[in-house]
């Protein structure tokens, strides 16, 4: 993999460079000392993935960020010594593109491979996700419906862009919405109670990680919180699980997207939102043919249209909607 760092440190740079190092695969192909730089760099040579660093002169790693995937859109991974005091920046960058987050690795503490781990198993994940070929097909028996149960779900998807494509919808809802909704986005859990905690202040909604037995309700945002898959139950419970282990993206929207379309016995819509890849789109068409209404956001609205577009690509969605025009339709269906 071509990979560019971003960084003005000289310690952190060479932090990085010894940690790549462990992977012969894996090719530095330029520095930038500020995010102005690495705007230009990217232009002229755009690399498999850049590892990003959140506070430099000139540019910082937010707008380095908006600006690359406007430009010259590659993979991006934010690189910090300090991500809980730049939590809000961490989930801008996100919300313009960035895939994830990760510790800058230690020089000098301990075994310098383990310490490199960490970047190594992100780097990694995102080489198979920038580079995955479609999926097969899962089929499945759906349980009966009962047609007394009203209950109302929405569930969410996201992945690159998302932070900010949430914020935009959760804001577009009102307090007493009368559905209950659950998110999965591709966040490391190490982020997620932080997250939570970001969207509740910023949405002004009741925004908290789903637990373990929980069943979903009115009223409350829950978010899958750690890098198992989170399920939905047949009887209307969620669950954290490890399967399926080879699924790259964790937490999958496939996996609970499929659940919502096989367990749910009430009212739902599936909505998938900005995001890299493919994760989401077959479990969008599953709910599609078992009569929910599936929601991808358009083209110009995202800030990577990968997972959407995948979704369009198999006729997943009954609409495609601009990112501000689907919290309106969420009240057209449910606020009656």
């Amino acid at each position: 993999m071509k990979i560019a760092i971003v960084n003005d440190m000289p310690l952190a740079v060479e932090a990085l460079r010894r940690a790549i190092a462990f992977e012969p695969a894996h090719q530095i192909i330029w520095v930038a000392q500020d995010g102005a730089q690495a705007v230009e760099r990217a232009e002229a040579q755009t690399p498999d993935l850049i590892l990003m660093d959140l506070i430099m002169p000139v540019m910082d790693g937010v707008e380095a960020t908006r600006q690359i995937m406007a430009k010259s859109p590659c993979a991006i991974v934010i690189v910090t010594v300090d991500r809980q005091a730049h939590m809000n920046r961490v989930f801008e960058a996100m919300g313009h593109g960035a895939l994830d987050v990760v510790d800058t690795p230690a020089l000098g503490a301990g075994n310098p491979q383990d310490a490199a781990a960490p970047l190594l198993r992100k780097i990694l994940n995102i080489g198979w996700l920038i580079g995955q070929r479609g999926a097969p097909v899962k089929t499945f028996q759906p349980a009966p419906r009962q047609s007394e149960q009203r209950e109302r779900l929405v569930a969410i998807g996201s992945s690159a862009g998302g932070p900010a494509a949430l914020e935009i919808l959760l804001k577009g809802l009102p307090r007493d919405f009368p559905a209950a909704i659950v998110l999965v986005q591709h966040v490391d859990q190490v982020f997620a109670a932080g997250m939570a905690e970001w969207l509740s202040g910023v949405s002004g909604l009741q925004v908290r990680l789903a637990s373990d037995g929980e069943r979903p309700q009115a009223g409350v945002v829950l978010l899958a919180g750690t890098n198992h898959h989170i399920r939905l139950l047949k009887n209307g419970t969620l669950a954290y699980t490890a399967e399926p282990v080879n699924e790259i993206y964790r937490p999958s929207i496939d996996v609970f997207f499929e659940s919502v379309a096989q367990f749910w016995t009430g009212d739902a819509i599936g909505v998938l939102l900005t995001g890299m890849g493919r994760d989401g789109a077959q479990g969008l068409k599953l709910m599609r043919e078992q009569g929910y209404l599936t929601i991808a956001q358009d083209q110009q609205s995202c800030a990577v249209y990968g997972m959407p577009k995948a979704a369009a690509a198999i006729d997943a969605a009954v609409e495609i909607r601009p990112l501000e025009r689907i919290a309106p339709r969420l009240m057209d269906v449910f606020a009656q």
